[in-house]
């Protein structure tokens, strides 16, 4: 049987590399896709403690969190391919402002 504090380090390790993908990358794509595995990381984590306690609370909470973090898939996605059609990179450096048109 696998230890609470295996799936525990697990749960960190993911948080962990989510969170050095979102501070150390500059691709919107990549970037979202650390912060995915961050919440991937936080909801393993949720269930782990859940199961240790034989409380099925949190686990119907982690059904819900999956739920809205694929409809912010879908939302999020959208959006990439906006920026990338309006400015052809994906390069943060390059979305520094938000407005409409660029300004002469």
């Amino acid at each position: 049987m696998i230890s609470l504090s295996s799936y525990a380090f697990v749960s960190m390790m993911l948080f962990s590399i989510g969170v050095i993908g979102v501070i150390a990358r500059k691709n919107i794509f990549v970037i979202y896709m650390s912060i995915e595995l961050m919440l991937n990381g936080i909801t393993l984590f949720l269930v782990t403690f859940a199961r240790y306690h034989f409380n099925l609370d949190a686990q119907v909470m982690t059904v819900l969190i999956i739920a809205i973090a694929a409809a912010e898939a879908a939302i999020f996605l959208s959006v990439i391919i906006l920026l990338f059609r309006s400015k052809k990179s994906l390069d943060t450096d390059v979305f520094t402002t938000l407005t409409q048109g660029e300004k002469s």
